[in-house]
């Protein structure tokens, strides 16, 4: 009977046994540590095998009771898990092994794999972009933190990880063209996931409206200073070329090559041969576009001017006339020119159209001295060196203020300065008459105070105040003017005169 009841309690039974039991977590997470243990009711009888399985695969098998782990669940590891113990019967060799009730495991997304956007969707070379990592944690594990790292063709971009989900590039290139993912991960557990590969095309924009220009001081290109070109475009991505091209001989004056929608050329130390009409292009891979023809005219600074001065004789003299000219032999017109005397300003003349100035000046004592000249066109003035002029005697003006000088002191009376005037014109056709003989006939001015034996004056005895020479093509005239002082009877003595002159 006894035994018959020990057969009873020992009896292999079939299905699940409620002597083990799978313990395992109730809520797994991607990342997570997942420990079973299989537990027996009764610990009297020995374990010969131990095995835990999963869907129906064994896992691990032990001779001893032991715990199976997963070190980083994942969402593979979901499935219906079960142990089964081999307990050893002496009485019962051949007894089946026990078998723990299935336990359904199911392991959580921590957070969805990432997903790669792009703004804008389509890249233009030379604009920024935006990529941004989507992702979310679970709600029950939102504590956890999360970092990003972005990739290209395999490299790395930017500074590698970052717990910014977005990477800006501030400028796309058409060598930036490639295949993009991103990946994100977990620091504590450690779960990564990367998205799917985008290929992202960088569109290059032909360049487009391209000018030509130069800068230069005042707007004026002068010979000898600097002179700058500047090739632009409104549109173009990418490297561009610039060159610039003189238009008459089609041959580059530089070239260049950058990402800029302008660039400079500077021609230094300009000269006149530079003068001339200039074109540029601008070329990104889609063939090359010119701009329109500039014309550049090279201004020259007035030279350092020449002064000279032209009169009607060797020696000049009061009263006659010279020509002070200026020229300076190069600079752009118009120049003007200013006159100098002692440095003191005479006048200025203009050249339109280039070349030299004159200034006439008629000449007194007091315009001996050092002469200059000034040539200034606006980009300088230059002074020309002293020229000396000094002036010797009296000139034919002199002369004609002398006679005129003693024509009056004859008005007194006025009768004998015409009378000695008509003499000295005339003199061949008087004869036998004369004016020291008339003047011999004439008394003193003193003969009232006189004693009557008091004889006049002769005229030999008097000394002319004025002598006058008169050059010409002709016979030589010589005029004497004496000082004489009439009687109070001085009307007869003209009388006389004129009767002389009619006979």
């Amino acid at each position: 009977m006894l035994l018959w009841s020990l057969l009873v309690i020992f009896a292999p039974v079939d299905g699940k046994s409620d002597w083990l039991t799978l313990v395992a977590p109730s809520a797994v997470f991607e990342g997570d540590r997942i420990d079973l243990t299989c537990q027996r009711k009764n610990d009297w009888w020995k374990v010969k095998r131990v095995s835990y399985y999963k869907d129906g695969e064994e896992l691990q098998f032990s001779s001893e009771l032991s715990n199976f782990s997963i070190q980083r669940a994942v969402l593979s590891d979901s499935g219906t898990y079960h142990c089964a113990v081999a307990p050893v019967w002496p009485l019962f060799p051949f007894q089946k092994e026990k078998t723990s009730r299935s336990v359904r495991i199911e392991v959580q997304e921590l957070f969805p794999r990432p997903v790669l956007t792009v703004s804008p969707f389509r890249a233009i070379e030379g604009n920024p972009v935006t990529l941004t990592c989507e992702t979310k944690l679970s709600p029950q594990r939102s504590d956890a933190q999360l970092r990003f790292c972005f990739f290209r063709d395999g490299r790395a971009l930017g500074s590698g990880w970052s717990s910014s989900p977005e990477l800006r590039v501030p400028a796309m290139w058409s060598g930036d063209s490639g295949s993009y993912w991103c990946e994100a991960e977990t620091v504590t557990p450690s779960v990564r996931k990367q998205s799917l590969q985008s290929q992202i095309h960088v569109r290059r924009v032909p360049v487009s409206n391209v000018s030509l220009e130069m800068r230069a001081p005042r707007g004026q290109v002068i010979e000898g200073r600097n002179l700058v070109l500047l090739c632009s475009v409104t549109e173009g991505t990418g490297n561009i070329t610039f060159s610039w091209h003189r238009e008459a001989t089609g041959t580059s004056v530089g070239k260049k090559t950058q990402r800029s929608l302008s660039v400079e050329l500077e021609v230094p130390a300009v000269q006149e041969r530079d003068a001339g009409r200039y074109y540029c292009r601008a070329d990104n891979g889609h063939g090359p576009i010119q701009s329109k023809v500039l014309s550049i005219l090279v201004r020259i600074p007035a030279s350092c001017p020449i002064l000279s001065i032209t009169a009607p004789r060797a020696q000049a003299v009061e009263g006659d006339v010279v020509e002070l000219h200026c020229e300076a032999q190069r600079g752009s017109p118009p120049i003007l020119y200013r006159f100098y005397h002692e440095d003191v300003p005479l006048g200025n003349s203009s050249a339109p159209s280039g070349g030299g100035a004159s200034l006439n000046l008629s000449l007194t004592a007091e315009h001996s001295g050092n002469y200059s000249c000034e040539a200034d066109n606006g980009l300088g003035a230059q002074r020309s060196e002293v020229v000396p002029l000094s002036l010797s005697g009296t000139s034919s003006y002199r002369e004609e203020q002398v006679t005129d000088r003693a024509l009056g002191l004859l008005g007194v009376p006025a009768c004998v300065a015409a009378a000695l005037l008509f003499y000295c014109r005339f003199h061949k056709t008087w004869g036998r008459h004369s004016v020291p003989n008339a003047l011999r006939d004439v008394p003193s001015a003193n003969s009232q105070a006189s004693t009557p034996s008091s004889p006049s004056p002769a005229i030999e005895d008097l000394q002319p105040d004025y002598v006058n020479v008169d050059p010409g093509d002709g016979d030589v005239a010589y005029s004497f003017v004496w000082s004489v002082q009439l009687p109070e009877d001085s009307e007869n003595t003209r009388r006389t005169i004129l009767e002389n002159k009619v006979s």
